[in-house]
């Protein structure tokens, strides 16, 4: 394909190039067929579609299962932001009425005690372990790096990172799908064109045999 039929090749959003289909093989393949070089031309752009399908299929499963995880990173660091805004006990106070003084005592220091839980080591293996009342946490941002946030902003990095990896996997379904019609097209061009060619040399066989016939 030439440098300018590339350029003018429709393309989906991501810059993914549109499979062009064959509709009729004679007036593709031109006055001099080379059946050969047109069947390679096209093997070469169907791997190259096949080899964008699959990367992006790993990178569509490492979407899924990154998404979850900073799911739940962000409902445990909010969590611990109204904890320590002490919007759990506003919310009792208002389901229960006016408290005595000793009780709401109770309850500030109730807010104030290390909260007791569990945390995944593995897919199988948990460990206990208290929550402290800080306002800041660490967040793991891969290649080993580990960095303090205070809760707010690390609210705000999980939720942008969260929404940032929601678009990127829609657009990789999206992708997916249009690779996946590339791909259909040009086995269907691959096709086309080999029954064309088997097509032709049959023809010029019978037409050869006839000659031969008349000849003789």
């Amino acid at each position: 394909m030439s440098s300018s039929a590339e350029a003018s090749q429709e393309k989906n959003a991501r810059g993914i190039p549109k499979a062009p289909f064959i509709a009729d093989v004679t007036e593709y393949l031109g006055p001099n067929p080379d059946v050969e070089t047109a069947l390679k031309e096209i093997q070469s752009a169907l791997a190259k579609y096949r080899y964008m399908d699959q990367n992006l299929t790993q990178r569509r499963r490492g979407l899924e299962d990154k998404i979850p995880d900073i799911k739940k990173t962000l409902s445990m660091i909010e969590f611990l932001q109204e904890r320590r805004e002490g919007k759990t006990a506003k919310a009792d106070d208002e389901d229960g009425g006016d408290l005595e003084d000793d009780d709401d005592l109770d309850d500030d220091e109730s807010q104030k005690k290390p909260i007791r839980t569990t945390f995944e080591l593995n897919d199988t293996l948990y460990a206990e372990a208290e929550l402290e009342d800080t306002d800041t946490v660490y967040l793991w941002l891969g290649a080993n790096v580990m960095l303090s946030y205070k809760l707010p902003a690390a609210i705000a990095l999980l939720r942008e990172k969260l929404s940032s990896a929601e678009t990127s996997l829609t657009s990789v379904i999206e992708d997916l799908e249009f690779l996946r019609e590339q791909i259909t097209v040009m086995e269907v061009n691959t096709a086309r064109v080999y029954n064309w060619d088997v097509k032709r040399r049959r023809e010029i066989r019978e037409r050869e045999a006839l000659e031969q016939k008349e000849k003789s």
